[in-house]
């Protein structure tokens, strides 16, 4: 994939960076809320806990009251990612760019592409 991204996607791009790094984590998410509000977060794994970044991400933004999703991305994810499911049951039609740990789109799953 050698799409450029959008400013809006960039942004989802920095923001799961960001997430992966501060916990120091193999992968992050960042998803955009129908209103337009952003959540990130990075995998959690523990003996009584295990979610992708995207799970956390998601989660976060359900727990803020967000009822719609317009996009995600995944850095350094894949396409089973099981926040994926999540993501789809609020909003079908959310697109997801998966890129390398580096931030570079790798593919996209849904929206215009699907």
């Amino acid at each position: 994939m050698t799409e450029t991204l959008a400013d809006e996607d960039q942004k989802l791009v920095v923001l799961a960076r960001g997430a992966l790094a501060r916990a120091e984590a193999r992968s992050g998410a960042a998803v955009r809320d129908g209103d337009g509000r952003t959540y990130a977060g990075a995998e959690v794994r523990a003996k009584t806990l295990t979610l992708s970044g995207l799970q956390v991400a998601v989660a976060s933004a359900l727990s803020s009251g967000a009822t719609a999703f317009e996009a995600a991305v995944l850095v350094n994810g894949d396409a089973d990612d099981p926040g994926l499911a999540t993501l789809h049951e609020f909003s079908p039609q959310a697109y997801v760019v998966i890129t390398d740990a580096a931030g570079r789109p790798q593919h996209r799953l849904g929206g215009d592409d699907a």
